[in-house]
């Protein structure tokens, strides 16, 4: 049995269902979350117009994936403002998506992006990446806690 204390779920019309509920947590332990929707098509017309805005929202290692990786790590970046509370002096450059040896998608930050996040405790940035059809999107959780995570490119 779990020791994580959560909220108390109200009963549904349906209490036959059964299974395990997973309410949401009411002990401040999400310090936001954020989510957000690119059109790959969108984002690829505007990189062709304006070449100096690739530069200006993906880190060296992003440019050169696909469209849709592209437009996904777009999401992501967004996604960890809206999680952040959208700290005031967010950088493009300060937020890039790297994958664990299983390819898992995971957020590094860095500058003040990384500042705004430890200023709020959060030691944790769950993060999904999509991509189907003409759209791209990212969901990006942050957790507050006392422990520092390991890295996991380590």
């Amino acid at each position: 049995m779990s020791t994580f204390p959560t909220a108390t779920p109200t009963p549904g019309p349906d209490d036959s269902f059964g299974g395990r509920a997973f309410a949401p947590r009411d002990d401040g332990t999400v310090a936001g979350v954020g989510i957000d929707v690119v059109e790959i098509g969108r984002l690829t017309e505007m990189l062709e117009r304006t070449p100096a805005l690739l530069d200006r929202l993906l880190t060296p290692t992003e440019r050169s994936l696909s469209a849709a990786s592209r437009a996904a790590r777009v999401a992501a970046k967004e996604a960890v403002g809206k999680a952040l509370g959208a700290p005031g002096d967010f950088s493009w450059q300060d937020v890039t998506v790297e994958r664990t040896h299983v390819r898992r998608p995971y957020l590094r930050l860095r500058g003040a992006t990384l500042r705004a996040a430890e200023q709020q405790g959060v030691v944790h940035l769950h993060l999904s990446l999509s991509h189907d059809g003409d759209v791209a999107t990212a969901i990006v959780v942050a957790e507050r806690g006392t422990t520092s995570p390991k890295d996991p490119a380590l």
